[in-house]
């Protein structure tokens, strides 16, 4: 794989874990609304298992984020030592 895609491969992960991420703040988000909802409502299955939920989608954000953040930096480190910025340019004017 040249270092071109490769580069682009890595970016698109990038962005699957930042989608990925922001997909779990969204279900914590609705946890902690149907949380809230069943404080009136006292549903006994739900003060059980939401917060046990909630717990293990938390947990699974922080490991997504620590992951976004290490390859995030992987892919700015893999750009720069491989000068992607003269490498896009030049499969640009190939394009020409």
């Amino acid at each position: 794989m040249d270092k071109l895609k490769k580069f682009e491969l890595m970016e698109k992960i990038v962005n699957e874990l930042e989608d990925l991420k922001n997909s779990n703040q969204a279900l914590i988000q609705k946890i902690t609304k149907i949380e809230v909802d069943n404080i009136d409502l006292g549903n006994k299955r739900l003060e059980k298992d939401l917060p046990d939920m909630h717990q293990r989608v938390s947990d699974n954000l922080d490991t997504i984020a620590s992951i976004l953040d290490d390859f995030a930096s992987q892919t700015d480190e893999f750009s720069d030592k491989n000068n992607i910025a003269a490498l896009k340019e030049q499969e640009a004017l190939k394009q020409i």
